[in-house]
């Protein structure tokens, strides 16, 4: 008698404990999203780093990721994230690239 009394607190507690933890789940993913859609796409300041290598990019030549490591002081990981991430994912730029033979790879950003 006692150990039902005890499994039916337990079954009781449990249950009130996934209820909350789903309450904080819908919570958070209703802040989550109200505030993804309410921020406008970021633009970089002019005097910043990221400002610097879109402005190379946009360049009708390009750059490599060896010229942009030398100009930004940069390690080449950091150059290849931000393109990838900064600049393709989160401002949507178009960023191309072509094997050049003399200079190897290049990147551009294209309209």
């Amino acid at each position: 008698m006692v150990v039902a009394r005890f499994i039916e607190r337990v079954h009781v507690m449990s249950k009130a404990s996934t209820s909350t933890r789903a309450k904080r789940t819908i919570k958070r993913a209703t802040a989550k999203n109200a505030k993804g859609a309410a921020k406008p796409a970021a633009t970089p300041r002019a005097e910043s780093k990221q400002s610097q290598l879109i402005a190379r990019l946009k360049q009708p030549d390009g750059a490599t990721i060896a010229e942009i490591t030398k100009a930004l002081e940069w390690q080449p990981h950091t150059v290849r994230g931000a393109i990838a991430g900064a600049l393709k994912k989160k401002l949507g730029l178009n960023v191309g690239s072509e094997k050049v033979d003399d200079r190897g790879r290049v990147y551009r950003i294209t309209e």
